[in-house]
């Protein structure tokens, strides 16, 4: 499928397989995701629990779980197709990205045995809406600073502190959090502690986040007040392993990042082109203008760039060879240029791209976020500085 950006689908996404699960996702979303649906989660400000279940019986949640636990067996090819689907309907409130790509994995990849059998076939199911819990209210990206204890009691632990700017974090019922079980300690008094929040006592969700865009997701506090957590519920079921898990996982996070900033790339060029070629101004339309044409040809030329970028990036992924360094530079140079494109895009709108009504608009208010969670671009240039 070639888009504005005119480049075809690369290699590794032409497997026929991949393009019959593309068609299965898409139809899914006609078929359970219309207007008034959509409507009321931007009105509540979140997805609704049986949309997760419904996506769940489809198929949609954990499709790169190994079979063994109940997952679909797949690779990040699949976690793609349903990301891009998600983001092509505009159903931004369902948070696929988070829960298949960023917080599943965490499971897969260093879970014990017992917390893959007992976890993971619920998050397929969509029975586990799932969260993680790293940013606190003085803390963002300097996670080795974090104040949220796990301390030791009896064949448990017992959290305390809070977190903020948590996606999921009013419908999730699985949280894996950021907490220290060695406040002596930076790196190494880390650990992610598994809480399943049904039943949790002195668990509470603070308010929903009212956010300048993503209206439909919603991202909320949470306090823990003396929650116990059973000593089974340290992910890899070893203390002073957080960090490490935390970084080696970053790198999938800001990837998928960058493809959705790519995408939206392509969609606001799509609809500006369109809007442009239709619009008249001074008796003629807005696209014969050369500024229109020099502005959008340079758009697209970079956004070419920032496209085979992603697609190198994805198939070193797929290989297991990418370089965090090289996913830094991709989040990095494609939510710039994300940021670039829409608000130059909306220009073109004039007074129209500043009407919520119109697909640039949200774009532009959805978009800002890109530069700031995964890590700000700042720290991704701290990362590229690193590796030079």
């Amino acid at each position: 499928m070639t888009g504005a950006l005119g480049i075809a689908d690369p290699e590794f996404m032409e497997d026929e397989e991949i393009a019959i699960f593309n068609d299965a996702v898409g139809k899914f979303f006609d078929q359970h995701l219309d207007e008034k649906r959509l409507q009321k989660w931007e009105e509540t400000g979140q997805c609704d629990r049986e949309f997760w279940r419904e996506a769940g019986e489809a198929g949609l949640l954990g499709v790169s779980v190994p079979t063994e636990y109940g997952g679909h067996g797949g690779d990040f090819r699949h976690d793609m197709v349903v990301v891009q689907q998600t983001g092509l309907k505009g159903a931004s409130g369902f948070n696929a990205s988070l829960h298949n790509v960023i917080v599943v994995p965490y499971v897969v990849r260093h879970g014990t045995e017992e917390q893959k059998k007992k976890w993971l076939p619920k998050m397929v199911s969509g029975e586990l809406i799932t969260a993680i819990a790293m940013s606190e209210p003085g803390v963002g990206s300097d996670l080795q600073s974090i104040t949220t204890t796990a301390t030791k009691d009896g064949n448990g632990y017992r959290l305390n502190g809070s977190k903020t700017f948590i996606s999921n974090g009013q419908v999730g019922n699985f949280i894996i959090v950021v907490a220290k079980t060695d406040p002596k300690e930076r790196a190494k008094g880390i650990s992610l502690m598994c809480l399943e929040t049904e039943g949790a006592e002195g668990f509470s969700r603070g308010r929903k986040l009212d956010k300048i865009g993503l209206d439909s997701s919603d991202t909320s506090e949470l306090f823990f007040d003396n929650v116990f957590v059973p000593a089974d519920n340290v992910l890899g079921g070893e203390e002073g392993r957080g960090f490490y898990q935390l970084m080696g996982e970053l790198g999938q996070e800001r990837l998928i990042i960058a493809a959705g900033a790519v995408m939206t790339i392509e969609k606001a060029l799509e609809t500006t082109l369109e809007y442009t070629k239709q619009r008249k101004a001074f008796g003629q339309t807005v696209w014969d203008f050369q500024n229109t044409q020099f502005v959008l040809a340079d758009l697209k030329a970079r956004g070419m760039a920032a496209k085979a970028l992603l697609n190198d990036c994805i198939a070193k992924h797929l290989k297991g060879e990418l370089d965090p360094n090289a996913a830094a530079a991709a989040k990095y140079l494609c939510t710039e240029l994300q940021g670039e494109v829409v608000d130059k895009c909306l220009q073109f709108h004039g007074g129209w791209g500043y009407i919520n009504e119109y697909p640039i608009a949200k774009m532009f208010r959805d978009s800002r976020i890109t530069r700031i969670f995964g890590g700000s671009n700042e720290i991704m240039k701290m990362l590229i500085a690193r590796g030079m």
